[in-house]
């Protein structure tokens, strides 16, 4: 057994190790390279492709850690049922999950082979194999913690290791195909979703077995997965995540919240207002309602219950709060909304910028109008503190310029922004308020970034595999023929799109959602005329109800653990918030002006 213990150790240092090595050199090639071309002219040969294949590695070292601590993505349905029940559930999607992992290794060994017999060279002499490994490295990982995670007891954990027996059955009985097995699969899967089936596991079996079901190999969803690495942009969403992170693990929260506090405190509303505001700040960065509330929940609760307002309206907010920046730049979801959509990220940035800070002051309205009924207490509007606020949280405050400077101004890539913002959180967290210590705090934030980006990367992986299928069998067509027969007007249309993308986002998180169901929705938009920037701003605003809305419904499950409040109690805190959030919604998608202004006067 100790020497069982002192494997375990060796194997989490060594993910971890890996993890930040994987993040440091992601960022630190861009910075060479933006470096490089301003001062020589010339940049590093290479790095572009070594940073996007990095992309690769860091989602399945991240899902392997997701999958070490119990965070790989999941409907949340499971915590309605019983003990016994729950218990239950855990050993079949734990069986389902590891029968899936199995197939998708034995599908990303296909790859591999394939990869090494071609001998394809990198960069830097490095093969294309050796960083395509990490896939079925990776799953592997991922396995055996399913297996693990389905039982507290062994008997438990070797029947859900039955599950690894999958592809060797369906291996060694190909006449199985075309004998109507897909539906009870897929059905199979659908119901695993609903008891906890990771995300990623749910996609990624669903396009195996529509695969097999075809005769196409299934090797075809993993080689989708390598794909990961031909988006220039994608890159971009773990720094922005590893940069959010750094902030939150540093003081910038307590000094934002001085900051709002001191310019907005003494208006009606006014800690309301600072709630609304801080998240958003933290959310845009961050792409993570988990990091948001987990980190800012604690700090800002007693603020809003000393302030007077009630605690049924102050969870309320800080539940509602943790997705309200996701319009936002740099908002993650806008990033892989444009690489997924292939449209231009700035010009999402720009249609965001106005709907974004409805959405914000909708809240803030709302908050305001507490503070009035319930005669909260404010404190005065004092200069000097204000200043000095301001003063201390500069650093903090010039970031999302700099950011912007570098995505609008042509300064920099998507990418190399993103790694600038890496770069200037570090310095400022870690050595000008030294609030993070570099050596013992900085890899302990690079890991739970890691997490975090493998946790969802992961599903993207999948679901390029699955809009794959879809997209091969007219899915998106078919659609659009149903849709232009049924379905008369424009504004009939958006009404319908609106339902279900609300729909969507209360089944499915945000991410999976952006690479699954844009296929489908893109091309029904463009035949009602829809602008395609109005379309991504539409589907993003929807999306971010999703956060609220069971059973998916993140951050209530990620208050609820925060604050220990039942999950049902904190949706229906929530359900003010999210009346006005809809009413915004639908503003959005009614008023394109509101869109794409700013687009139009920045293109003209």
């Amino acid at each position: 057994m100790p020497q069982e213990g002192e494997s375990r150790t060796l194997i989490r240092r060594a993910e971890d190790l890996l993890s930040i090595l994987s993040l440091a050199v992601m960022t630190l090639l861009p910075l060479i390279e933006v470096a490089g071309r301003q001062t020589f002219n010339v940049g590093v040969a290479g790095s572009i492709l070594i940073v996007q294949h990095l992309t690769l590695v860091a989602a399945f070292l991240g899902a392997a850690l997701a999958a070490r601590s119990g965070r790989l993505l999941a409907l949340a349905t499971v915590d309605f049922m019983p003990a016994g029940v729950r218990s239950r559930a855990r050993l079949f999607t734990g069986a389902i999950g590891a029968g899936i992992t199995a197939w998708l290794i034995v599908a990303s060994l296909d790859v591999l082979r394939a990869f090494r017999e071609a001998g394809d060279i990198l960069a830097m002499e490095i093969p294309v194999w050796a960083v395509t490994a990490v896939m079925p490295l990776g799953l592997a990982a991922v396995a055996v913690r399913l297996i693990r995670d389905a039982s507290d007891r062994w008997p438990g954990r070797l029947l859900a290791c039955a599950g690894l027996l999958l592809p060797a059955l369906l291996q060694l009985a190909p006449q199985l195909q075309g004998r109507g097995l897909l539906l009870p699969g897929l059905l199979l899967i659908g119901l695993a979703t609903l008891l906890g089936l990771p995300l990623f596991a749910a996609i990624g079996g669903s396009a195996l077995l529509l695969f097999w079901e075809g005769a196409v190999p299934v090797a075809a969803v993993p080689i989708e997965t390598v794909r990961l690495t031909s988006f220039p942009v994608l890159p971009a969403v773990p720094l922005f995540t590893l940069s959010g992170f750094i902030l939150a693990a540093g003081g910038a929260s307590e000094r934002l919240v001085r900051v709002f506090t001191t310019l907005v405190g003494w208006l009606p509303g006014g800690t309301a207002i600072v709630t609304t505001l801080v998240f958003a700040f933290f959310t845009s960065f961050t792409g993570a309602s988990g990091v948001t509330i987990l980190s800012l929940g604690g700090l800002l609760l007693p603020v809003l219950l000393k302030s007077g307002y009630p605690e049924p309206f102050s969870l309320g907010l800080i539940t509602v709060s943790g997705s309200i920046g996701l319009l936002l730049p740099p908002s993650l979801p806008v990033i892989l909304y444009g690489v997924r959509a292939t449209q231009p990220i700035d010009k999402l940035f720009l249609g965001g910028m106005v709907p974004g800070m409805l959405l914000v002051l909708l809240v803030a309205a709302w908050g305001v109008r507490q503070d009035l009924l319930t005669g909260g207490r404010r404190k005065p509007f004092v200069p000097g503190a204000a200043a000095r606020a301001v003063w201390e949280a500069k650093w903090e405050l010039l970031m999302p310029i700099v950011v912007l400077i570098g995505l609008l101004g042509g300064f920099a890539t998507n990418v190399e922004a993103a790694a600038l913002t890496v770069l200037y959180a570090l310095v400022v967290e870690c050595f000008v308020y030294r609030d993070l210590s570099f050596r013992r705090g900085l890899p302990r934030v690079f890991v739970d970034a890691a997490t975090l980006i493998g946790g969802f990367l992961i599903i993207l992986g999948m679901a390029l595999g699955l809009t794959n299928y879809l997209i091969d069998a007219e899915i998106p067509m078919r659609l659009l023929a149903w849709v232009k027969v049924h379905v008369a007007s424009r504004f009939i249309f958006l009404l319908v799109l609106n339902v279900f993308l609300l729909l969507v986002g209360a089944l499915m998180d945000i991410y999976s959602a952006i690479f699954v169901v844009v296929p489908l929705i893109a091309p029904l938009a463009t035949a009602y005329g829809v602008d395609p920037i109005h379309l991504g701003i539409i589907f993003l605003a929807n999306l971010e109800l999703g956060y609220l809305t069971p059973p998916m419904g993140e951050n209530l499950f990620l208050a609820s653990y925060r604050f220990g409040h039942p999950v049902m109690k904190l949706f229906a805190h929530t359900i003010p918030f999210y009346v006005i959030l809809l009413v915004g919604v639908l503003l959005i998608t009614y008023v394109p002006g509101m869109t794409l202004g700013l687009v139009r006067l920045w293109g003209g």
